[in-house]
Formats: C-alpha cells, sequence, structure tokens
C-alpha cells in the first residue's frame, strides 16, 4: 500500500464527478502531485444516484462553454485513459408550446453556432420523424441539439480517477478530512482521521455537505456556504416492446426529450423510459433542526413521495403514450445542491487565500468537464480561458442567510426550465437589503430589482400600469414600463432626475505608498487630489478584470467606488494591498448614493447645497452639505448629462432625498439609466467589460498608458496586442430592431458567417433608436459597415457607428 502523502500542492475534498475532474485536469497541467480526498467510496454523494443527462444548451455564455468542453471530453475520455464508458450522444428534442418559448430556444441555438455546435430550430413533423411515439398536435416548434446524451456517472467519475491516477495524482478512499489550518504563509494543513497533508491550495469540492466543509474556513476570512439541497426524483419504468424494436431497427436511442414548459426530462434507459420531474410542489431538505443532514448519507436515498410529481407524471404519458404502457420499475429520490440562483459555485473562495469552490453542482455531471477545466486555470493560471463570472463564488455576498438560500433554491428547482425574460423579477428571497429611503421609492411607484440583494427601482409605475409579474413575461421592448422609461429619460434629458442607488460597493484605501500601489495594478494614471478617474485593472493576459472609480482626496488616500455586485469580487482585487502594509477598508453599508442629473441639476443643488462649488469641472469631488446633512458631491453622470452623485451617510440620506424630490428632480429606475448609459457607450460590468476581452480590444486604450514607467499586469500583453494589431474592436452599432433589443451575447453576422457578438443592448430614448455594443471583427469595424444582429433567431441590419458616444458626441451636455 503506497505511504500517506504528507506533502500535496493541492488538496481536493470530496470525490464526486467534479472533484475528480478537478484532480484530472490538473494533472493534465502537469500538478501531479495533488491529493484528492474522500470518505466513502468515489461517487458516493449526488454523482452515484445522478441521472447522468450531458446537455450542452443554456441561455448562460459561460454554462454553454462549460458543458460544451463537457461533451468534448467525454466523447474520447474512455480511450484516452482506457477505461471502458457508456456514453451516449442521442441528441435531445426541447419542445415548447408557445412563440415565447420558440425565441429562447432560437436565440440559445444561435449561442451554440457561435460556439461551433450545429443546434436546430425544427416544425413539431420533423420532431415526429426523429421521435415517433411524440405527440405533436400542441407544439409551436422544437430545438433539437444533436450533441446531447447521457453517460454513466459512475464510469464518467472512475475514468476521471484512473486518468489523473496514471499521471501521478493520489486519491485516498475513505479518509474523511475533519478540518483545516491555514499558515501564517498562506498555504494549508488539511487534517484527516489518517494524518495531516501539508498543501499550498485546498478545493471545496464536497457536494451537498460543500456547506458543512465551507465551514472550515470561517476563522481564515470564510463565510457560509450559500445553498441548500433539494429532493429530485426519477422514475425507471420497465421495459416497453416497441421500444426495442425501434432501438432494434434505427441502430441507435431515442433522443432525449424536454418538455419544458410543463418541467421533465424523458429518456430512453435501455429498452424502457427514464422519467425526471421538476415539480412546482418541491421539497426540501436538511433545512431545520427537526431535519438535520447525517453524518453521512454516502450511497443513500429518500423514500419516493410520488403524490407531488403526479400531475407532471400523467401529462409525460399524454405526451408519449408508450409511457403509459409500461409499469414502473424502480424510483430514485436523492439529494441535489442548489446554490440560489441554480448555478455551481466554481472558483476563488470569497475572503479566503488559496482556497478555491468546486461545489454545488446541480447538474454535476453534465459541467464536470468544463468545471474541472476551469477549476484547474483557476489554481494553476490564475485566470480562466472564459470570463466565468456566472459561476464565481463571489456573485453572492453577505445576503444570502439559511432562509434566502431556501426559499431561492425551491424556486428555481419549481422553475427550473423557465423563461428568463429581462424584464421580469424572481419574488423569492426579496428584500434582503433596502434602501434607507426604500418606503418612499414604494410609495412613489418604483418597481423593485434586486442587486447584490440590494432593492432598487427598475422603473416608477403610475396609477392604472400594470405591475402584475404577468406582465413581464415577454421578450419584447413593449410593456407597462416602456412609456414610463421614455418619460423618465426625458426628464433627466430636459430637466432633472434623481436615482436612488444603494449598494454601491465602496472601498477606502490609504497608508504611505498606496499611489504607488495603485500605479502598479491599474493599466492608466490617478487622478489629482481632489479629482476622480476609472481605472482599470487588467489580468495578466491584458483582459480586464474590472472597474473601479477612483476618488483622490490625499496624496495616498483613496475612496474606491465599484458595482454592488462586483463587492467582494473588488475586494480581492484590492486584498493584496493588505499584503503591502496598506490600510484597506469596506464601507458598502455605511454609505449610500443618489444620482441627480440633466441640464437643470446645477439650478437644484443651489437651492438645497451650502459650501459647494458648483463649478468646479467634470470629474472633481468636495465635501459639502445637502438639504443640511454633510456629504460628499462628486460630479459625474452615468447618465451622460450635467449631474451629481451624493455620497452620504445612511442615515442622512432620507432627509436628502426628500429636499431632491421637492426641489423638482423626477425619480427614474434603472431601466431608464440602462437607456441612458448605453447612448453614451458606457460599459456595464460583466456585460461589456469581461475578462473574455483585453482592454484594447474593449476599446479602451484611453485607459491605458503603456508609456508609464510603472509595470501592471497585462503590460507586456497589451503591447504585444498592439504591435500585432486586436482581432476584435468594440464598436456601437445602431440596429433595425423591431420589437426586441439585442440581448447579450446576440451573433453579429456579416457575408453569412458570423464575425462578433453584442455585449448589451436597449433603446435609447433621446436618440430614438435601438443599440447595441458589442465586440466585432476588427477589419469590419468600420464606420458605416452594415451588419446583421441576429435578435431571437431573427436577422436585422445594423450599421457601425462613430467611436464616440451617439447622444452628445462631445460631452458638451455632461461639461457644461
Amino acid at each position: 500500500m503506497a505511504e500517506f502523502p504528507t506533502k500535496a500542492r493541492v488538496v481536493i475534498i470530496g470525490g464526486g464527478a467534479v472533484g475528480a475532474s478537478s484532480l484530472y485536469h490538473l494533472a493534465k497541467k502537469g500538478w501531479t502531485d495533488c491529493v484528492l480526498l474522500e470518505k466513502n467510496e468515489l461517487t458516493a454523494g449526488s454523482t452515484w444516484h445522478a441521472a447522468g443527462n450531458v446537455p450542452t444548451f443554456s441561455t448562460s455564455w459561460a454554462v454553454m462553454n462549460m458543458q460544451r468542453y463537457s461533451t468534448e471530453l467525454y466523447s474520447g475520455l474512455g480511450e484516452a485513459v482506457d477505461y471502458p464508458m457508456n456514453y451516449h450522444v442521442t441528441g435531445s428534442l426541447r419542445l415548447a408550446h408557445s412563440e415565447e418559448r420558440m425565441q429562447e430556444f432560437r436565440r440559445a441555438a444561435a449561442m451554440g453556432r457561435y460556439q461551433g455546435m450545429q443546434i436546430e430550430i425544427l416544425s413539431p413533423e420533423e420532431a415526429k420523424e426523429r421521435y415517433p411515439f411524440l405527440e405533436t398536435h400542441d407544439l409551436a416548434g422544437v430545438l433539437y441539439d444533436p450533441h446531447d446524451g447521457d453517460i454513466d456517472p459512475a464510469q464518467l467519475t472512475q475514468a476521471l480517477a484512473k486518468g489523473a491516477r496514471s499521471m501521478g495524482a493520489r486519491i485516498l478512499r475513505f479518509t474523511p478530512a475533519t478540518g483545516v489550518t491555514q499558515k501564517a504563509d498562506g498555504s494549508w494543513i488539511v487534517h484527516t482521521d489518517k494524518g495531516d497533508i501539508a498543501c499550498d491550495h485546498v478545493v471545496n469540492a464536497a457536494g451537498y455537505y460543500a456547506q458543512r466543509v465551507g465551514e472550515w474556513f470561517k476563522p481564515y476570512g470564510g463565510r457560509t456556504v450559500p445553498m441548500m439541497v433539494m429532493s429530485h426524483q426519477y422514475l425507471l419504468s420497465e421495459e416497453v416492446p416497441e421500444v426495442e424494436a425501434w432501438t432494434r431497427q434505427s441502430g441507435h436511442k431515442l433522443p432525449l426529450l424536454r418538455d419544458v414548459d410543463t418541467s421533465y426530462y424523458l429518456r430512453q434507459e435501455k429498452h424502457g423510459f427514464n422519467l425526471g420531474p421538476y415539480e412546482p410542489n418541491c421539497q426540501a431538505h436538511w433545512v431545520d433542526e427537526s431535519d438535520p443532514i447525517p453524518e453521512d448519507f454516502s450511497f443513500q436515498l429518500w423514500q419516493d413521495d410520488l403524490d407531488r410529481i403526479e400531475e407532471i407524471v400523467t401529462d409525460a404519458m399524454e405526451r408519449v403514450p408508450l409511457l403509459a404502457t409500461s409499469g414502473v420499475s424502480r424510483v430514485i429520490n436523492g439529494p441535489i445542491p442548489y446554490a440560489p440562483d441554480g448555478l455551481p459555485l466554481l472558483g476563488p473562495m470569497p475572503g479566503v487565500r488559496n482556497a478555491y469552490e468546486a461545489c454545488v453542482f446541480t447538474f454535476g455531471i453534465a459541467q464536470a468537464g468544463g468545471a474541472g477545466k476551469v477549476l484547474a486555470e483557476w489554481i494553476v493560471d490564475g485566470a480562466t480561458e472564459w470570463d466565468m463570472w456566472a459561476c464565481d463564488p463571489r456573485r453572492f455576498t453577505d445576503y444570502t442567510d439559511h432562509d434566502y438560500c431556501v426559499a431561492k433554491g425551491m424556486e428555481v428547482y419549481g422553475h427550473e426550465y423557465a423563461m428568463h425574460f429581462p424584464w421580469h423579477e424572481w419574488p423569492a428571497g426579496r428584500d434582503r437589503k433596502l434602501s434607507p429611503v426604500h418606503d418612499r421609492i414604494k410609495a412613489l411607484g418604483g418597481q423593485m430589482g434586486a442587486y447584490n440583494g440590494w432593492e432598487r427601482a427598475n422603473w416608477f409605475a403610475q396609477p392604472g400600469d400594470d405591475t402584475s409579474e404577468a406582465a413581464t413575461h415577454t421578450w419584447g421592448r413593449t410593456g407597462p414600463w416602456e412609456q414610463r422609461i421614455r418619460e423618465e429619460c426625458e426628464a433627466v434629458r430636459d430637466g432633472v432626475g434623481v436615482l436612488d442607488l444603494p449598494g454601491f460597493s465602496r472601498f477606502n484605501l490609504s497608508g504611505a505608498g498606496a499611489a504607488d500601489w495603485l500605479r502598479g495594478r491599474i493599466a492608466g494614471g490617478l487622478p489629482k487630489v481632489g479629482r476622480m478617474n476609472l481605472a482599470y485593472f487588467p489580468d495578466d493576459r491584458g483582459r480586464i478584470l474590472t472597474e473601479m472609480s477612483l476618488l483622490r482626496h490625499d496624496e495616498d488616500f483613496f475612496t474606491i467606488i465599484t458595482a454592488a455586485s462586483a463587492q467582494w469580487h473588488d475586494f480581492d482585487v484590492l486584498r493584496p494591498a493588505m499584503d503591502a502594509g496598506l490600510s484597506l477598508s469596506d464601507h458598502s453599508t455605511e454609505y449610500s448614493t443618489l444620482i441627480v442629473t440633466g441640464p437643470k441639476s446645477r439650478a437644484l443643488f443651489e437651492t438645497i447645497s451650502e459650501g459647494a462649488d458648483l463649478s468646479l469641472p467634470w470629474l472633481s469631488h468636495q465635501a459639502a452639505k445637502v438639504a443640511g446633512r454633510n456629504a460628499a458631491l462628486a460630479r459625474v453622470s452615468f447618465a451622460g448629462e450635467l449631474g451629481w452623485e451624493i455620497h452620504a451617510e445612511t442615515a442622512d440620506m432620507p432627509a436628502i432625498y426628500d429636499a431632491v424630490l421637492d426641489a423638482g428632480a423626477k425619480p427614474f429606475g434603472m431601466w431608464a439609466l440602462n437607456s441612458l448609459r448605453i447612448e453614451k457607450g458606457y460599459r456595464a460590468w460583466k456585460g461589456d467589460l469581461s475578462t473574455d476581452y483585453t482592454l484594447l480590444e474593449g476599446g479602451l486604450e484611453r485607459f491605458v498608458k503603456l508609456d508609464k514607467p510603472q509595470d501592471f499586469p497585462g503590460k507586456a500583453a497589451l503591447l504585444a496586442e498592439k504591435q500585432r494589431g486586436v482581432k476584435k474592436r468594440f464598436v456601437t452599432l445602431v440596429v433595425e430592431a423591431g420589437d426586441c433589443d439585442a440581448p447579450y451575447m446576440s451573433c453579429l453576422w456579416h457575408g453569412g458567417e458570423i464575425v462578433g457578438e453584442t455585449t448589451s443592448g436597449a433603446w435609447g430614448y433621446r436618440v430614438g433608436a435601438s443599440i447595441a455594443l458589442g465586440m466585432l471583427r476588427a477589419d469590419l469595424a468600420v464606420p458605416g459597415t452594415e451588419l446583421e444582429v441576429e435578435i431571437y433567431g431573427a436577422k436585422h441590419r445594423a450599421v457601425v457607428q462613430q467611436d464616440r458616444p451617439l447622444w452628445d458626441p462631445e460631452n458638451e451636455r455632461l461639461r457644461a
């Protein structure tokens, strides 16, 4: 027997498909001195009872990338590691009952084509040809994914494990981790009942035990892992002679079927069926003291509960009547972990150095291959090939308490196949963080959205407006909000508007050398004292890691403001300042912000402010009194008009907000702000600004000083890119869009080929046009170039604009 390893580069806690894939991919990258710990046998958690479906479909670009990679890996894995695997690429049919669902399918199909997958849209009759037992009379259409299929989860895990072992990695079964200790240098000791292992990095891949493992990291800056556990049932039927006959005649299995509007999948299992419902009447487990999580639930299931899925089973039998001819041979009812948005936690552990998460996978078999690749890139390279913010553990912050996680997990499970309309807000788990003027906003008609847990008004309804949830179930621009957004934008254009903006991420950085430290981290320069500017933090490849606003109070004292959702991510970006002996502190909840903007905003401040020099130029900031309260005024406006941001202590904001309203400002919401910012070409974080693009591709040259003496991450990469030329360029497009504006990752076409993608889109009410921002092949990024934008399956003419804002291109209104 091999000696117990006392040292490793990486220790992975958890031996499911994701943990095994992580070990395999680390070894593939040359990190072979890594160890995986499993308290029982490999696959003992959710992996062993997983159905094993392997779809590529997703409306998330990152998740589609991850799942596509899995299918590519699995197709050759058995041969690569010399391990027998049952992997059936059957294709799949997704059934649409409505035109809205067809629009979603067309969007996903376009994304798939961009990633090289030949996803097709079929008529019901064409679907019947592929699946002769299917009832199609009430269908609007079908999405066919030829890459979809199923795999044996245990074989997949064992194949990955064999591949990892063959490269030198170690797997210790029946070796439970019992805790962790971090040493002063940031390395770890992982404790087991067989001995300790010293390592540089540790990974929580503990599946539905991830929250329990996560508690070990709290003394070192960690938090409670945001997750809960759902009961998921699927039924295995007895064998069906007609299925056996069809398979023998055709030489292959039936395509996997998903009736997403009824919420189930149905696939061929040997010569019978596997039916997996996602029922709205769902059941959470291990949520309170009466139902505690056992110390060990390895290879265990719950008692079946068929009553709660009866309606879906009945519907499936009507859709495929052959299903009703066979009995149920077995019911599987096992635990599946859920994060609050249904996506996994994959990446750096928030607040903890040299620790990572690869856990809470709801579709772990489909995503395991891609997850292992991503996790290995995080650890070895410090960055991932694809921007993975959709799965980054830091996307959730301190609002995800137990009740929130349970409510959201049940909501996601019960709507597993739901359409995510751009105007819709999910109702569970709301009001986690409230603005100091929340009640006032609601009384004014504010229709709220959640932003990193903070409630903000999306738009302001008037009496008689339809504010029902049903009204938001549309991909189109038209709705009760449209006229209100127009009015809000016009108020900002012609008068003065006010936007309540709680939750900005706000950090103070100070100490001798703070300025020099920042110069070595950002691509551009620093503002002078009393001024502010945008700063871009590249990664080592020159890609856009993040954007922050720097307000300089003194030579080495800065307030740094960034997006609400970036709070934990950007604090991690700045955290090395603490290692440099500087002071870094988070003040995000102590202050709130109002945007007061429009051509009449200066006149408004003349009536409610004291001690403010309103002639100070754009991008200046100062201390003043507003409505008799202490505040900071920053002359900047994301709306692209004359305006100021008011930053004040939370307790003082109600008086300030009332004074701004009384002085004549019209409230506006986040949807109007999105329209206003896109007319100016202002980028949004993790849409237009992501690690999928370099700073030069993103059109941010004016924020890059390659001639400054300081080195900074990505400087060499950007110099090389500048010399050889960029492959893509950021562009603004005016689109003949019809009823729907271009969503994120809509394909750009030219000459019959895909040449780029949109990063955001909206109607511009000041310019009277649909606008898209995007990334385009460099040779086509010329003003006047005509393209087509594919919006929900239909191609619309678009024209590349000059590299300047569509609204107020000389910034005269902004600087007035």
